[in-house]
């Protein structure tokens, strides 16, 4: 069935629950979609709206590999939050996907951080500015240690796994055995963004010679704009302020703008 209109079965959840979404037709799972193999791509921040009024009734917020019941493999399956209380009497409803405005997802890499130690006061504010910037769908933060592979790996999920068209690092920029940021962002990286580097680390001279030892590195991977921004809430607001400008840009041209870049 095309993506256009979807079939989905959904068990009572209350607002703010969350249900996985499989294909065909499982035993014990919660929510899934009629007679579809593989499932359409929802990306991060998709809603999706009753059929018959329009009205938004869950969205996506996240993926996870499922096995499945009826079969050997384990499929990726979206997870739809509920934004009101959904009541279902088992049977089939119509769904029509809708996104409007930008996904941001910010990682937060803290040894501290992960083990409870210190409070995360960077990653909020992105989005807090970012929302200033851009209009959001959705956004999410995520705290990990300082560890190359776990950001890798977290990195390409939410890019090519979930689709979220920005997401912003802060911490593990600088020079110390466990700043890892940089090198693990490159290894995912399919292209720089030298331009994004560049005014970053003039706004940080602008203020502390020290900015000259970040590292901090930006680019794209599938549809996503990643950027690394350092660690300290008061860098991370320099450094946004000075590409936030050209993100919108970036993302419509990420995305296949057709536009003229002039003027």
């Amino acid at each position: 069935m095309s993506i256009a209109g979807i079939s989905i079965v959904t068990a009572a959840c209350p607002e703010g629950g969350v249900l996985p979404l499989a294909p065909g037709t499982p035993a014990g799972m919660a929510a899934h979609i009629t007679r579809q193999r593989p499932l359409p791509v929802l990306r991060a921040g998709t809603e999706l709206r009753d059929a018959p009024d329009g009205r938004p009734l869950f969205r996506v917020t996240g993926r996870a590999l499922l096995p499945l019941r009826d079969g050997p493999h384990a499929w990726p399956c979206p997870l739809l939050t509920a934004l009101a209380p959904h009541h279902d009497d088992g049977s089939p409803r119509a769904f029509f996907p809708a996104r409007r405005g930008r996904s941001l997802a910010w990682i937060t890499l803290s040894d501290k951080g992960a083990a409870g130690q210190r409070d995360d006061t960077g990653g909020p504010a992105i989005e807090r500015m970012v929302r200033e910037r851009l209009p959001l769908c959705h956004a999410q933060g995520f705290l990990l240690p300082d560890d190359a592979p776990s950001l890798r790996a977290l990195l390409v999920e939410l890019a090519l796994g979930q689709g979220y068209d920005l997401i912003c690092t802060t911490g593990g920029t600088g020079l110390g055995p466990r700043d890892v940021t940089p090198e693990a962002t490159l290894a995912v990286l399919e292209r720089r963004l030298p331009g994004f580097e560049q005014a970053m680390t003039a706004a940080g001279l602008s203020t502390t010679p020290h900015a000259a030892i970040s590292r901090a590195v930006a680019g794209t991977l599938g549809l996503s704009v990643i950027i690394n921004l350092p660690g300290s809430r008061k860098a991370v607001l320099e450094n946004l302020a000075a590409v936030l400008p050209a993100l919108p840009h970036a993302l419509d041209k990420l995305h296949g703008d057709p536009a003229d870049c002039g003027g």
